[in-house]
């Protein structure tokens, strides 16, 4: 079989090329190499996260890596068929749960067997979404398309120590089209906002900073959840606020990781602040679901519609990298607003 060469610096250049990368060969059974992997990166090649993120895959679909080591800036991933079942992976520190989970998902969902897999490292940590996010934007919007996926947060995990535990458990069913031309009329308005080992006060200063910049624009009150957790329910301190909207035909969303020098007023106003920007003009996906979404569009039977404020260099990346895999056309129309695209099998 003809192996595929991945440029691992094209585009947006990072982790989430590699992960997609071997989701894309588990569930289309294609041989890949991957180079130049997080090539322009301050510490280039893989990290641990980016590691367990390949070994869960490989799991998944019985593959045979080479290269696999960390800083690693070259793999060979030749998969064999997919698999269900029980699956336990540790990232064995910080490094994200729902990074992990982004490479895992597209795979058990394609490989049509019932699955149960439990993840342990960071649950809310930077540069990745809160593991909330995930829950209440991505899953809902996978959801629509036809399989059922439902994870539950077993313990809180941060940086430096991880020890964070989430458990998924998926039942495939082939991904049918989301038609997703306009939002809708808004239903519903949710937060949850959490710490765990820090005073309350953070959370509350959180939940009223996202809430008064939501409730300046939208005219609707925030259903907001308060959680505080102690040692025994996460391990070490943390936090984060994630705020979701339902609409008529979507689930917009965003989070934010409380992180040290960082005030909780400005984390919460951000969160607040960039929900209302996507309510407010309209549109269908989040920046950060446009481009989580793509791969699973590119499966569906039939075209998907979906509009967001634009294409971040994550998506353009995923575009080009789902086309070396699978038969897929992007139109991409760009007008003053929005930006809409329609993902279609050929």
């Amino acid at each position: 079989m003809t192996q595929l060469q991945i440029d691992g610096a094209h585009g947006e250049g990072g982790g989430q090329l590699v992960r997609t990368a071997v989701a894309l060969a588990a569930l289309t059974g294609k041989s890949i190499r991957i180079e130049n992997i997080r090539a322009r990166r301050d510490k280039p090649g893989l990290a641990a996260q980016h590691l367990t993120a390949v070994r869960a895959v490989a799991t998944l679909c019985d593959a045979d890596v080479s290269g696999l080591e960390l800083r690693s800036q070259q793999i060979e991933f030749r998969p064999q068929a997919l698999r269900g079942g029980e699956f336990c992976f540790d990232v064995g520190t910080a490094g994200s749960i729902t990074l992990v989970l982004q490479a895992v998902l597209p795979a058990l969902i394609a490989g049509r067997e019932p699955a149960h897999v439990v993840v342990t490292g960071g649950t809310d940590v930077r540069w990745s979404p809160p593991v909330d996010y995930l829950r209440e934007v991505m899953l809902p919007l996978i959801e629509r398309m036809g399989p059922e996926v439902r994870l539950e947060v077993t313990r809180r995990g941060y940086y430096p120590r991880g020890g964070g535990e989430v458990a998924v458990s998926i039942s495939p069913e082939l991904l049918q089209p989301l038609q997703m031309a306009d939002s809708g009329a808004l239903q519903s308005l949710h937060a949850r906002v959490h710490v765990s080992n820090l005073p309350l006060h953070i959370a509350e200063r959180m939940r009223d900073s996202m809430t008064a910049r939501l409730e300046s624009v939208v005219e609707q009150a925030v259903e907001v959840e308060m959680l505080s957790f102690d040692r025994e329910a996460a391990v070490g301190p943390g936090g984060a606020v994630v705020a979701w909207a339902r609409t008529e035909h979507t689930v917009l969303g965003a989070g934010r990781v409380a992180e040290r020098g960082i005030r909780a007023e400005t984390l919460g106003d951000a969160v607040g602040r960039g929900l209302a920007t996507d309510l407010a003009a309209g549109v269908t996906l989040d920046l950060h679901a446009s481009d989580q979404l793509l791969v699973y569009f590119a499966l569906a039977r039939g075209p998907s519609v979906f509009t967001t404020h634009r294409l971040s260099s994550h998506a353009q990346t995923a575009m080009w990298l789902i086309e070396q895999f699978l038969p897929v056309q992007f139109e991409v129309r760009d007008t003053d607003e929005l930006v809409t695209v329609t993902v279609q099998r050929q």
